[in-house]
């Protein structure tokens, strides 16, 4: 699932790839979308793209012709159009001639030249979406990444909430908190400061809470430069990292986000902990794969196995069965075979034996393999 730093990509794969681009007419939406349709039509637009969290905002922005009232009266917008999208599992953005259009592509802009080139919005599981018209959803707390003091502080504010009493690793996947944070960043979060992923996360919060404060207070005093040295050189915490981790994945490029790019080694060499070998997996309450290394915390479900081993497992066993399967199939299919050969050459008649299966209990009987009495 894109996460914040794949968002965020996407928004600057789209200002890369739109900027000079002038569009034309209508937004389309492809017939199986079951998504608003987007009123915008306009003989000339450009569009641009902002990330925020977990979702990105696509402004068209009417280029203004010399007869406003003509146009207005033709049916076309003269206010720019704000749509918010979200990924869900496989959304991303393309940008291709109009003959290449990707296949799931379920919301279309179309550029003004010849051949044209269409923006379009791929989601092939159609988890994600979008709203016309749309704001930033209030649900959604500051931004990770971009408005780190405000999401700092959301966090520290409301340590009382109740989204608080649950485990930290599941507690990260709070968007009203943590927005942008999603599975591999969680993880890779978690790993770096060595936190167990089942310990409440108001345990874990609570004592930065002090240090923020003590900190305000500190700034309030003057400040000597042996305090300064230390300021610079004070570890990171839960909050600070999940800040810096996010921009790490956005400077080297992201998970398997960019269309134009084939390579993500990078990105593979980066991960420490998500879905690499020697470490352990199992599922959140809320059925979230979370990787970790060592004892999960006192928080973790009960009887919870890896759902990675647990799945090996599962195929081996339906291998085996299959096989098994296999093999006793043929061995009936051969002695069906066998049997029919053996009628073929007995020539019995049919209205004499009866069914198929008596014609071939009286083969058997003849050849000394049934008795009469087990035949019956």
């Amino acid at each position: 699932m894109p996460e914040g730093p794949e968002l965020h990509l996407a928004s600057l794969f789209v200002n890369r790839m739109c900027e000079g681009v002038v569009f034309t007419g209508s937004v389309k939406k492809s017939q199986v979308s079951k998504r608003p349709d987007v009123p915008f039509t306009s003989e000339a637009y450009r569009i641009t793209a902002q990330s925020r969290g977990k979702e990105v905002r696509l402004t068209l922005t009417p280029i203004k012709s010399d007869d406003v009232k003509q146009s207005v009266k033709a049916g076309h917008s003269d206010q720019p159009m704000d749509i918010i999208f979200h990924f869900g599992m496989s959304g991303f953005f393309r940008f291709t001639p109009e003959d290449e259009l990707p296949k799931h592509a379920h919301l279309q802009f179309y550029s003004n030249e010849k051949p044209s080139r269409v923006l379009s919005f791929v989601d092939a599981r159609r988890f994600g979406g979008w709203q016309p018209n749309g704001t930033w959803q209030p649900d959604r707390g500051p931004c990770i990444m971009f408005e780190y003091e405000t999401f700092r502080e959301n966090v520290l504010t409301h340590l009382s909430d109740r989204a608080f009493d649950r485990p930290i690793c599941e507690t990260l996947l709070n968007q009203k908190y943590f927005n942008g944070i999603g599975n591999y960043l969680r993880a890779e979060i978690l790993f770096r400061l060595n936190i167990q992923p089942f310990v409440k996360a108001r345990t874990v919060l609570e004592g930065l809470l002090c240090k923020d404060k003590k900190a305000e207070e500190t700034t309030k005093t003057e400040i000597s430069d042996q305090a300064v040295k230390n300021a610079a050189v004070e570890p990171l915490d839960l909050l600070s990292l999940c800040h810096t981790v996010p921009l790490e994945v956005v400077k080297q490029g992201g998970k398997g986000y960019d269309p134009e790019k084939a390579d993500y080694s990078v990105f593979e060499a980066w991960l420490q902990c998500y879905c690499m070998d020697g470490m352990k997996s199992i599922r959140d309450h809320n059925s979230r794969t979370i990787w970790f290394k060592g004892d999960p915390g006192p928080m973790a479900p009960k009887n919870s196995k890896s759902p990675k081993a647990k799945k090996r497992v599962k195929k081996e066993d339906n291998h085996d069965y299959a096989t098994q399967k296999k093999g006793v199939t043929k061995a009936r299919t051969v002695e069906q075979e066998t049997l029919t050969e053996k009628v073929k050459k007995e020539k019995v008649p049919e209205k004499q034996t009866g069914s198929k299966r008596q014609r071939i209990q009286n083969v058997l009987q003849k050849s000394g393999r049934v008795t009469r009495q087990s035949s019956k």
